[in-house]
């Protein structure tokens, strides 16, 4: 019997290799790009100590640069926002801890409960009936949302906008391509974002299974056209998919209220931290709709009662999952993010509908004043969109690379943004920025007056 704490030898590998009708053990490792593998060996001949290993992680980690929250200006998929001590004071409850799924319900009702609370509350806030519990994150969603429009309509192509999150949209492509899906991309005016009506009326046809939108988009910009881009899908058969930042959802109209058949998001603003990129929280629901309910993958718990009449909650409509329909599921999600799901029911709870509502407020009105402040430095165009903006917003400084600018600002201890011209070229040097209530007016002065600094070298 082979021990599962003992390597093993060279006779069992064989054995194992033949069993597979492999020759080498590299064979199980063709799929990865050569790209990807080491061309040399280790610089460590030998095993460390512990102690060893320790310093060696310190010293790399020393590297880093530790900036506080009022110094990040960075967006594009992943926020600085306030994180009250009381979220991550109740995710410390030890029954909170294992994201594994709650399959018995008589050992689990608290958990259950959590999530049957952050389903309530995030369909509250997305004006959709169904939510559920919940997805990786917003490029995962949107990859299942994709998916999930072709088994529902037996269509076969996904139009999607210009302005794009790249990283969301090489996700949804890598979800899409093994089930054959073509995604194509519609055009967005150049000024102000608004959806190019004409382009997606041209491109929709019978083989489009669903239309998307974000909102706002990547660059921050909010399409004023969003409901009319619903109902052109409407009109065609298709479904129409939005994808929100939550945050915005305090003070703009939900995507229920816009149409929306599917909706997805990131969760991470409410209530999780930046985390270096992750974990993050993927926000998916739909409408009442037998047929959407019945191929939306993931968790659905819901509320029931015992036989002695008392409440209770369990996970509902497992038919469509994994564990039961094994390769015929919706999807093969699992272990998911459900802390992170508790960690953004508390933090809705917390807030409730008046301090959401505040929270949108200042994040609309930071928005607006570091866009005047920042228009008025001598060689700066900001924003390059000329509508409204939330949280995010792109600008670009005149003659300059907007790669050095980033690097300049740095050196004053600031992140200033992300440089998106490598993506939409036709904004030429552009930086995409962020703010939102964790800065302050001086933050933000500072942050002009930085750039101004680094403009006048």
């Amino acid at each position: 019997m082979i021990h599962p704490y003992i390597g093993l030898t060279e006779e069992e590998v064989k054995l194992m290799l033949q069993e597979m009708g492999l020759d080498s053990i590299d064979k199980l490792f063709e799929d990865i790009p050569s790209r990807y593998f080491l061309k040399k060996s280790s610089k460590y001949s030998k095993p460390l100590s512990e102690w060893e290993v320790r310093t060696h992680i310190k010293n790399i980690l020393s590297k880093n640069r530790v900036l506080f929250y009022g110094r990040l200006f960075i967006g594009g998929g992943v926020w600085p926002h306030v994180v009250p001590s009381i979220v991550r004071e109740l995710l410390k409850r030890g029954e909170f801890y294992s994201s594994y799924t709650p399959y018995q319900p008589e050992v689990s009702q608290g958990v259950l409960q959590a999530l049957f609370e952050y389903q309530s509350l995030m369909a509250e806030l997305l004006d959709v009936e169904v939510v559920n519990a919940s997805m990786y994150d917003w490029g995962t969603a949107l990859g299942e949302a994709f998916r999930m429009a072709k088994r529902v309509t037996g269509r076969n192509k996904i139009l999607y906008p210009h302005y794009i999150s790249p990283e969301r949209l090489e996700i949804a492509e890598t979800y899409t391509e093994p089930s054959k899906i073509k995604l194509e991309e519609y055009a967005q005016n150049i000024n102000d974002g608004r959806i190019d009506i004409g382009d997606l009326e041209e491109k929709i046809g019978e083989d489009v299974a669903a239309v998307y939108v974000e909102y706002p988009s990547y660059l921050g910009f909010i399409p004023l056209n969003i409901k009319k881009a619903g109902e052109i899908a409407h009109d065609h058969g298709a479904l129409f998919i939005i994808g929100v930042d939550p945050t915005i959802l305090g003070i703009f109209q939900s995507p229920g209220k816009l149409g929306a058949d599917i909706v997805v998001g990131e969760g991470q603003p409410l209530g999780l931290p930046m985390n270096f990129g992750g974990p993050l929280l993927g926000i998916m629901g739909c409408r009442m709709d037998i047929k959407l309910i019945h191929q939306l993958p993931g968790r659905l718990i819901g509320m029931t009662s015992t036989i002695k009449g008392e409440r209770a909650f369990t996970m509902i409509l497992q038919a469509r999952e994994q564990h039961i329909k094994r390769e015929k599921a919706t999807s093969n999600i699992c272990t998911n993010q459900a802390l992170c799901a508790i960690a953004t029911a508390i933090y809705l709870s917390l807030l409730g509908k008046n301090g959401f509502k505040k929270l949108g407020e200042q994040i609309l009105a930071r928005t607006k004043y570091m866009m005047e402040q920042l228009s008025r430095i001598d060689g700066v165009e900001a924003p390059l969109f000329k509508t409204i903006h939330f949280k995010e917003f792109t600008y670009r400084v005149k003659g300059k690379n907007s790669s050095k600018v980033i690097l300049e600002m740095m050196e004053k201890g600031i992140m200033a943004g992300i440089c998106v011209g490598k993506w939409f070229k036709e904004l030429g040097e552009s930086i995409l920025t962020c703010t939102t209530e964790v800065h302050s007016k001086e933050d933000i002065d500072h942050y002009v007056k930085s750039l101004r600094e680094v403009l006048e070298k």
